[in-house]
């Protein structure tokens, strides 16, 4: 067992001019994650009918992909740490196009599940190496500026994404909706492949050996600040996905939207996380990473707060709109704070702590998916009580978690 020190120096020289390069294709690669799971849902309600399944069956399309990125990233994080970013990189994205390929043509709900766990795993390697590569690339408040830029290629994904499908619908059934993925996926395989570096170079790699990464991950579970930092993102997330899940039935079925109004609905939401990702990347450095990840985690809890009067207390569409904005909006400065302060002592495995960061992100995304249908297709509490319930849990977290430093965070394990 060795260890290092964090903060090396990037093994990449990033020029000004080369940002943008940079931003869009690993903003491109943890888009993956926005554009699977928003795309299709506007073709939720002509996918029940078509496949005559209960919504909650087609809920579990989006519970498989979920907890199909965690285990994609718990496999691919270690392996980018060893082999590098390129190599995984690339054999999760040909994955990720095969993948849906096999949504576009699914013959039975049973065989979509299944289509979107490969789907997912190989959307995972877009996802965690993304964050990685930040890693690799960028430290401190360059870091943290670094990923509120992404927020806003991030940003953009949940606005296009539903608009997009919902205008496939328009000419075509939910299955063009897969194979406007099948065209996004090769299309950044080959940028990827044309356009990125590697940016771990042969000395920083740790050998991917079994025992040595469980120790690595058992580490970083032990790590209170690095655990406060990822479950106040993923806790944060599992309420974003309970808005994901739950919003197409309940703003289409109950609220009386069109899918065309819904995607605007939800496209504006994407424009609030693109403003905050903004106006986060822009007073980074006068505010410190902690008071700008507090400040976000109280705006998602008033969020909550919001949504669930506006159902209990019938304050009709505008009332329950209002609540989702201020909850969404708000992981414009909780995820790259987040990110930023979990990944900052993580440098020599940052592929590993960033699979850890997406998988708790996933995993309870995924549990807590499911709990937006308990009360059955005709009522919109349930969901707002998940939202609700999560964002209370994601500030909890970090209140308790990440008030003393553990004197260890800085180690890396190999």
């Amino acid at each position: 067992m060795s260890t290092t020190m964090a903060e090396p120096t990037a093994s990449v020289q990033v020029r000004p001019h080369s940002r943008l390069r940079y931003a869009l294709i690993l903003g491109g690669l943890s888009a993956f994650g926005p554009l699977s799971i928003d795309m299709y849902l506007p073709a939720f309600p002509s996918m029940t009918a078509d496949f005559h399944s209960a919504p909650s069956t087609l809920q579990l399309t989006l519970s498989a992909f979920i907890i199909g990125l965690a285990i994609g990233q718990v496999v691919i994080g270690p392996l980018s740490d060893a082999f590098g970013r390129r190599r995984p990189l690339l054999a999760g994205l040909a994955l990720y196009v095969i993948g849906s390929v096999l949504c576009a043509f699914a013959p039975t709900a049973e065989l979509l599940i299944a289509a979107r766990v490969v789907q997912a795993i190989g959307a995972a390697a877009g996802i965690v190496i993304a964050r990685a590569t930040v890693r690799d690339l960028f430290s401190g408040i360059a870091m943290t500026k670094f990923f509120s830029m992404l927020m806003l290629v991030n940003g953009l994904a949940p606005i296009l994404a539903p608009i997009i499908g919902g205008q496939v619908l328009r000419v075509t059934s939910w299955r063009g909706v897969f194979v406007v993925l099948v065209v996004f996926g090769v299309l950044l395989l080959t940028v990827v492949a044309l356009a990125l570096p590697e940016p771990l170079p042969p000395e920083r790699r740790v050998p991917a050996r079994p025992r040595a990464i469980l120790r690595t991950y058992l580490r970083l579970l032990r790590d209170r600040t690095f655990m406060g930092y990822t479950l106040a993102s993923g806790l944060m997330f599992a309420g974003l996905f309970a808005y994901i899940s739950g919003s197409s039935f309940v703003l289409q079925e109950i609220y009386g939207l069109s899918p065309q109004a819904y995607a605007l609905a939800f496209g504006i939401n994407g424009i609030g996380i693109v403003a905050v990702g903004q106006l986060n990347g822009a007073i980074v450095g006068r505010f410190p990473e902690r008071v700008l990840l507090r400040f976000g985690l109280y705006c998602s809890v008033l969020g909550g707060v919001l949504v669930v009067l506006a159902v209990a207390c019938d304050w009709g569409l505008i009332g329950l709109l209002i609540g989702l904005f201020v909850v969404v909006s708000s992981i414009g400065m909780v995820a790259p704070n987040a990110s930023s302060l979990g990944l900052a002592e993580q440098a020599g495995n940052a592929g590993a702590a960033s699979a850890l960061m997406g998988v708790l992100q996933f995993l309870v995304g995924g549990l807590a998916t499911p709990l937006v249908g308990l009360g059955g297709p005709g009522t919109a509490l349930p969901m707002v009580i998940v939202i609700a319930s999560f964002t209370s849990l994601a500030l909890l977290a970090y209140l308790t978690l990440t008030g003393k430093k553990n004197p260890n965070a800085s180690l890396v394990i190999s």
